[in-house]
Protein backbone atom coordinates (compact mmCIF):
# COMPACT_ATOMS: atom_id res chain seq x y z
CA UNK A 1 0.00 0.00 0.00
CA UNK A 2 0.95 3.40 -0.72
CA UNK A 3 1.62 4.24 3.27
CA UNK A 4 3.40 1.28 4.51
CA UNK A 5 6.44 2.65 3.29
CA UNK A 6 6.09 5.88 5.92
CA UNK A 7 4.53 3.15 7.93
CA UNK A 8 1.67 4.88 8.15
CA UNK A 9 -2.29 3.66 7.89
CA UNK A 10 -4.79 5.47 5.92
CA UNK A 11 -8.22 5.08 7.96
CA UNK A 12 -11.79 5.40 6.43
CA UNK A 13 -14.77 5.46 8.70
CA UNK A 14 -18.39 5.14 7.05
CA UNK A 15 -20.09 7.61 8.75
CA UNK A 16 -23.63 6.06 7.66
CA UNK A 17 -27.06 6.55 8.01
CA UNK A 18 -29.50 3.29 8.95
CA UNK A 19 -32.72 2.39 8.34
CA UNK A 20 -33.99 0.29 11.36
CA UNK A 21 -34.81 -3.13 10.54
CA UNK A 22 -33.95 -3.47 7.30
CA UNK A 23 -30.68 -5.58 7.17
CA UNK A 24 -30.59 -5.83 3.23
CA UNK A 25 -31.15 -2.83 2.62
CA UNK A 26 -28.16 -1.50 5.09
CA UNK A 27 -25.89 -3.92 3.50
CA UNK A 28 -26.84 -2.40 -0.41
CA UNK A 29 -26.20 1.33 1.28
CA UNK A 30 -23.29 0.42 2.83
CA UNK A 31 -21.98 -1.31 -0.22
CA UNK A 32 -21.77 1.36 -1.78
CA UNK A 33 -20.30 3.62 0.59
CA UNK A 34 -17.27 0.73 0.90
CA UNK A 35 -16.90 1.17 -2.71
CA UNK A 36 -17.15 5.03 -2.89
CA UNK A 37 -14.38 5.10 -0.01
CA UNK A 38 -11.91 2.59 -2.03
CA UNK A 39 -12.12 4.79 -4.95
CA UNK A 40 -11.48 8.08 -3.47
CA UNK A 41 -7.88 9.84 -3.86
CA UNK A 42 -5.87 7.57 -1.41
CA UNK A 43 -6.84 3.65 -0.83
CA UNK A 44 -8.04 3.34 2.81
CA UNK A 45 -5.79 0.39 4.46
CA UNK A 46 -8.56 0.05 7.39
CA UNK A 47 -12.41 0.52 7.04
CA UNK A 48 -14.44 1.02 9.83
CA UNK A 49 -18.32 0.68 10.24
CA UNK A 50 -20.55 1.81 13.01
CA UNK A 51 -22.18 -0.48 15.37
CA UNK A 52 -25.68 -2.29 14.55
CA UNK A 53 -25.67 -1.34 10.83
CA UNK A 54 -27.42 -4.45 9.95
CA UNK A 55 -30.60 -3.77 12.32
CA UNK A 56 -30.27 -0.54 13.96
CA UNK A 57 -32.18 -0.61 17.23
CA UNK A 58 -35.05 -2.91 15.83
CA UNK A 59 -34.93 -4.49 19.74
CA UNK A 60 -38.62 -5.26 19.87
CA UNK A 61 -37.76 -7.38 16.36
CA UNK A 62 -34.28 -8.38 16.97
CA UNK A 63 -34.88 -12.00 17.40
CA UNK A 64 -36.44 -12.71 13.71
CA UNK A 65 -34.14 -10.05 11.82
CA UNK A 66 -30.71 -10.69 13.62
CA UNK A 67 -27.91 -12.38 11.72
CA UNK A 68 -27.75 -15.82 12.58
CA UNK A 69 -24.15 -16.77 13.40
CA UNK A 70 -23.07 -13.55 11.97
CA UNK A 71 -22.65 -15.81 8.62
CA UNK A 72 -24.19 -13.08 5.66
CA UNK A 73 -22.23 -10.55 7.43
CA UNK A 74 -18.96 -12.30 7.94
CA UNK A 75 -19.13 -13.58 4.26
CA UNK A 76 -20.22 -9.94 3.01
CA UNK A 77 -17.21 -7.76 4.83
CA UNK A 78 -15.06 -11.03 4.34
CA UNK A 79 -15.63 -10.98 0.87
CA UNK A 80 -14.80 -7.61 0.37
CA UNK A 81 -11.68 -6.94 2.42
CA UNK A 82 -10.24 -10.30 0.18
CA UNK A 83 -11.41 -8.46 -2.87
CA UNK A 84 -10.31 -5.27 -2.56
CA UNK A 85 -7.07 -6.09 -0.37
CA UNK A 86 -8.09 -4.04 2.70
CA UNK A 87 -8.90 -4.21 5.85
CA UNK A 88 -12.32 -3.88 7.83
CA UNK A 89 -13.26 -3.79 11.25
CA UNK A 90 -17.05 -4.02 10.20
CA UNK A 91 -18.77 -2.40 13.20
CA UNK A 92 -21.13 -4.04 15.02
CA UNK A 93 -24.23 -6.46 13.93
CA UNK A 94 -27.19 -7.94 15.53
CA UNK A 95 -25.98 -11.80 15.38
CA UNK A 96 -28.20 -14.49 16.91
CA UNK A 97 -26.74 -17.49 18.33
CA UNK A 98 -29.54 -19.81 19.30
CA UNK A 99 -32.21 -18.49 21.30
CA UNK A 100 -29.61 -15.31 22.04
CA UNK A 101 -28.43 -12.11 20.67
CA UNK A 102 -24.99 -10.46 20.48
CA UNK A 103 -24.20 -7.11 19.62
CA UNK A 104 -21.17 -8.44 17.85
CA UNK A 105 -17.26 -6.88 16.03
CA UNK A 106 -16.12 -8.63 13.53
CA UNK A 107 -12.45 -7.80 12.14
CA UNK A 108 -10.64 -8.95 8.91
CA UNK A 109 -7.38 -8.96 7.50
CA UNK A 110 -6.81 -8.20 3.53
CA UNK A 111 -7.09 -11.64 2.59
CA UNK A 112 -10.71 -12.40 3.84
CA UNK A 113 -9.46 -13.38 7.12
CA UNK A 114 -11.41 -13.43 9.76
CA UNK A 115 -9.06 -12.13 12.99
CA UNK A 116 -11.25 -11.02 15.63
CA UNK A 117 -14.60 -11.58 17.01
CA UNK A 118 -15.81 -9.17 19.68
CA UNK A 119 -19.60 -8.67 21.44
CA UNK A 120 -19.99 -5.80 23.41
CA UNK A 121 -19.60 -6.13 27.44
CA UNK A 122 -21.83 -3.41 28.56
CA UNK A 123 -25.53 -3.12 27.85
CA UNK A 124 -27.02 0.08 28.07
CA UNK A 125 -29.91 0.27 30.03
CA UNK A 126 -31.49 3.65 28.87
CA UNK A 127 -32.03 2.08 25.53
CA UNK A 128 -33.31 -1.49 27.08
CA UNK A 129 -30.51 -3.45 25.53
CA UNK A 130 -30.53 -5.55 28.56
CA UNK A 131 -33.96 -6.86 27.82
CA UNK A 132 -33.27 -8.26 24.21
CA UNK A 133 -29.52 -8.60 24.08
CA UNK A 134 -26.59 -10.49 25.99
CA UNK A 135 -23.80 -9.04 26.91
CA UNK A 136 -19.93 -10.58 25.80
CA UNK A 137 -17.60 -12.28 28.13
CA UNK A 138 -14.15 -11.93 26.67
CA UNK A 139 -12.16 -8.50 26.08
CA UNK A 140 -10.57 -8.65 22.67
CA UNK A 141 -7.67 -7.64 20.25
CA UNK A 142 -6.67 -8.52 16.77
CA UNK A 143 -3.63 -7.65 14.48
CA UNK A 144 -4.11 -4.89 11.83
CA UNK A 145 -0.82 -4.70 10.05
CA UNK A 146 1.41 -4.97 13.03
CA UNK A 147 -0.79 -1.86 15.03
CA UNK A 148 -2.26 -4.25 17.82
CA UNK A 149 -6.14 -2.69 17.87
CA UNK A 150 -8.78 -3.42 20.77
CA UNK A 151 -12.55 -3.71 20.12
CA UNK A 152 -14.98 -1.71 22.13
CA UNK A 153 -18.58 -0.95 21.51
CA UNK A 154 -20.51 2.43 21.85
CA UNK A 155 -21.48 2.27 25.91
CA UNK A 156 -18.26 0.40 26.22
CA UNK A 157 -16.11 3.79 26.80
CA UNK A 158 -17.58 4.97 29.53
CA UNK A 159 -15.93 2.21 31.51
CA UNK A 160 -12.31 3.12 31.33
CA UNK A 161 -10.83 0.05 32.98
CA UNK A 162 -12.02 -1.72 29.72
CA UNK A 163 -9.63 0.45 27.49
CA UNK A 164 -7.08 0.51 30.30
CA UNK A 165 -6.71 -3.21 30.32
CA UNK A 166 -6.08 -2.64 26.75
CA UNK A 167 -3.62 -0.24 26.69
CA UNK A 168 -1.98 -2.52 29.50
CA UNK A 169 -1.86 -5.56 27.10
CA UNK A 170 0.10 -3.55 24.16
CA UNK A 171 -3.16 -2.17 22.81
CA UNK A 172 -1.75 0.77 20.06
CA UNK A 173 -5.37 1.61 18.77
CA UNK A 174 -9.04 1.34 20.24
CA UNK A 175 -11.79 1.07 17.75
CA UNK A 176 -15.29 2.11 18.76
CA UNK A 177 -18.34 1.32 16.47
CA UNK A 178 -21.65 3.33 18.14
CA UNK A 179 -24.74 4.55 17.62
CA UNK A 180 -24.53 7.35 19.92
CA UNK A 181 -27.29 10.11 19.89
CA UNK A 182 -28.15 13.64 20.63
CA UNK A 183 -28.08 15.54 23.50
CA UNK A 184 -24.75 13.73 24.59
CA UNK A 185 -22.41 14.98 21.85
CA UNK A 186 -19.85 16.58 24.48
CA UNK A 187 -20.11 13.27 26.21
CA UNK A 188 -19.15 11.67 23.00
CA UNK A 189 -16.15 14.17 22.44
CA UNK A 190 -14.87 14.07 25.88
CA UNK A 191 -14.69 10.52 26.76
CA UNK A 192 -13.10 9.06 23.65
CA UNK A 193 -10.48 12.09 23.71
CA UNK A 194 -10.21 10.71 27.24
CA UNK A 195 -9.94 7.38 26.43
CA UNK A 196 -6.96 8.48 24.43
CA UNK A 197 -5.16 10.62 26.40
CA UNK A 198 -5.29 8.88 29.49
CA UNK A 199 -3.94 5.47 27.43
CA UNK A 200 -1.90 7.07 24.91
CA UNK A 201 -3.42 5.28 22.27
CA UNK A 202 -5.35 6.12 19.15
CA UNK A 203 -9.10 5.99 19.44
CA UNK A 204 -10.97 5.22 16.05
CA UNK A 205 -14.42 6.42 16.50
CA UNK A 206 -17.26 5.70 13.71
CA UNK A 207 -20.31 7.03 14.75
CA UNK A 208 -23.95 6.75 12.43
CA UNK A 209 -25.85 9.84 11.64
CA UNK A 210 -29.77 10.23 10.94
CA UNK A 211 -33.06 9.47 12.71
CA UNK A 212 -34.91 6.66 14.06
CA UNK A 213 -37.85 6.35 15.86
CA UNK A 214 -37.37 9.76 17.37
CA UNK A 215 -33.65 10.33 18.11
CA UNK A 216 -31.19 11.76 16.40
CA UNK A 217 -27.93 10.48 15.74
CA UNK A 218 -25.15 13.22 15.74
CA UNK A 219 -21.85 11.59 13.63
CA UNK A 220 -18.99 13.45 14.62
CA UNK A 221 -16.87 10.37 13.73
CA UNK A 222 -13.36 10.60 15.07
CA UNK A 223 -9.72 9.93 14.60
CA UNK A 224 -8.34 10.79 17.75
CA UNK A 225 -4.49 10.41 18.61
CA UNK A 226 -2.45 9.09 21.65
CA UNK A 227 -2.11 13.32 22.75
CA UNK A 228 -5.78 13.22 22.52
CA UNK A 229 -5.91 15.44 19.24
CA UNK A 230 -8.67 15.05 16.54
CA UNK A 231 -7.24 13.79 13.20
CA UNK A 232 -10.53 14.24 11.52
CA UNK A 233 -13.81 14.74 12.71
CA UNK A 234 -16.89 14.06 10.97
CA UNK A 235 -20.18 16.31 10.38
CA UNK A 236 -23.51 15.77 11.48
CA UNK A 237 -24.02 13.89 7.83
CA UNK A 238 -23.65 10.99 5.94
CA UNK A 239 -19.57 11.47 4.87
CA UNK A 240 -16.60 9.22 4.91
CA UNK A 241 -13.92 10.51 7.48
CA UNK A 242 -10.67 9.85 6.97
CA UNK A 243 -7.35 10.37 8.24
CA UNK A 244 -3.60 8.57 8.54
CA UNK A 245 -2.35 6.92 12.01
CA UNK A 246 0.75 6.08 13.04
CA UNK A 247 1.82 3.29 15.61
CA UNK A 248 5.41 5.31 16.22
CA UNK A 249 4.05 7.96 17.54
CA UNK A 250 2.31 6.06 20.71
CA UNK A 251 5.64 4.56 21.10
CA UNK A 252 6.76 8.07 20.86
CA UNK A 253 4.12 9.46 23.60
CA UNK A 254 4.21 7.08 26.00
CA UNK A 255 8.32 7.11 25.99
CA UNK A 256 7.97 10.87 26.49
CA UNK A 257 5.38 10.63 29.66
CA UNK A 258 5.85 7.27 31.03
CA UNK A 259 2.25 6.92 32.71
CA UNK A 260 2.19 2.84 32.48
CA UNK A 261 5.68 2.64 34.31
CA UNK A 262 4.64 4.66 36.92
CA UNK A 263 1.45 3.63 37.62
CA UNK A 264 1.29 2.19 41.53
CA UNK A 265 -1.58 -1.05 41.08
CA UNK A 266 -0.98 -1.89 44.57
CA UNK A 267 -2.58 1.38 45.63
CA UNK A 268 -6.01 1.06 43.48
CA UNK A 269 -9.17 -0.66 44.79
CA UNK A 270 -9.76 -3.68 42.83
CA UNK A 271 -13.61 -3.06 42.52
Amino acid sequence: MGHKEENKLAVALIQADIEIGSPQANKAHLQELLEKAIQGESKPDLLVLPEMWNTGYALEQIQDIADPEGEESRTWLSSFAKKHRVMIVGGSVAVKKGDQIFNTMYAFDRNGQQIGEYSKLHLFRLMEEEKHLTAGEAVVTFDLDGFKAGASICYDIRFPELARSLALGGTKMLIVPAEWPHPRLHHWRTLLMARAIENQMYVIACNRVGSSRGTDFFGHSLIIDPWGEIVAEGSESEEIVTGLISPMLVDEVRGRIPVFADRRPEMYMDK
